[in-house]
């Protein structure tokens, strides 16, 4: 629904979620472009998909409606974005350890459909089984 919308608007639909939050429920729209995201942003994308949403009544419950960016420190999540982020530095979370350590932070080196590859501060290589990884996103570097 938001797909021609966003593309006209030279938006990227980031990742959409819809979570319990306490007794709530929320629709999280992330959203990104070139040069950032502004809260009006936020705000053209949020009223004309209430419009939508409002209309289609796909969605039982009483909801939330949140779009924002991904933020800084944003999920790495599809294919495209991982080959966009090779090269930076990431914090990835691991349902298990692996090489002594749920949580490593490095430099991306890629991503295969057996593994994570990065190469951490002290120039160790790894390569993360897929299966183990349960969450990358970008470091914050000030």
């Amino acid at each position: 629904m938001l797909e021609p919308f966003a593309v006209q608007n030279h938006y990227e639909i980031w990742n959409m979620e819809f979570v319990k939050a306490g007794k709530d429920y929320n629709l999280n729209i992330y959203i990104d472009k070139e040069g950032g995201i502004s809260t009006a942003d936020c705000e053209l994308v949020s009223r004309h998909l209430e419009g939508l949403l409002d209309e289609a009544d796909l969605i039982e419950q009483n909801y939330y409606l949140i779009v924002s960016s991904p933020g800084m420190d944003r999920p790495l999540l599809t294919d495209a974005h991982f080959v966009r982020y090779e090269g930076a530095p990431v914090e990835v979370m691991l349902y298990k350890g692996f090489e002594g350590s749920k949580h490593w932070l490095g430099t991306l080196k890629g991503r295969t459909e057996e593994a994570l590859h990065l190469v951490t501060s002290d120039g160790q290589t790894l390569s993360i089984p897929r299966e183990l990884v349960s969450k990358v996103k970008l470091q914050i570097i000030f």
